[in-house]
């Protein structure tokens, strides 16, 4: 199924200290991530997720699950929105962990993204 979300992604100045606020507040377990500059995998319940420094007053990205990102960002552009340049930095290793991520505009200017997760193993 393509919609749900599938990942979520928290910007914040301090990677360390946002680790340790969110650790108490949700019990979320983190473990060393992709990112420079010292990013960590969330892992929830729930729905995977990301946390990287570096990046004050960001609003958490959300990113909702499409089985072929390459169709979904051409609809994405059918529909009158915008892909984002947007480079994760990701290597072939961090891709086949955690999968394929675009940032997109809606039609109205609302930032989303989009997520299309790793094979299952």
């Amino acid at each position: 199924m393509a919609g749900e979300i599938s990942f979520f992604e928290l910007g914040v100045a301090d990677a360390e200290q946002a680790r340790t606020f969110y650790g108490g507040l949700f019990d979320w377990a983190f473990e060393p991530g992709p990112s420079d500059g010292g990013g960590f995998a969330i892992r929830t319940p729930q729905v995977p997720g990301g946390l990287h420094g570096g990046d004050a007053g960001a609003s958490p990205y959300v990113f909702f699950k499409v089985d072929d990102i390459e169709a979904a960002l051409a609809r994405v552009l059918e529909l009158g929105g915008t892909v984002e340049a947007f480079d994760s930095g990701a290597d072939a290793d961090s891709t086949a962990q955690f999968g394929h991520f675009k940032l997109c505009r809606d039609n109205q200017g609302s930032p989303f993204g989009l997520h299309q997760p790793p094979p299952a193993r």
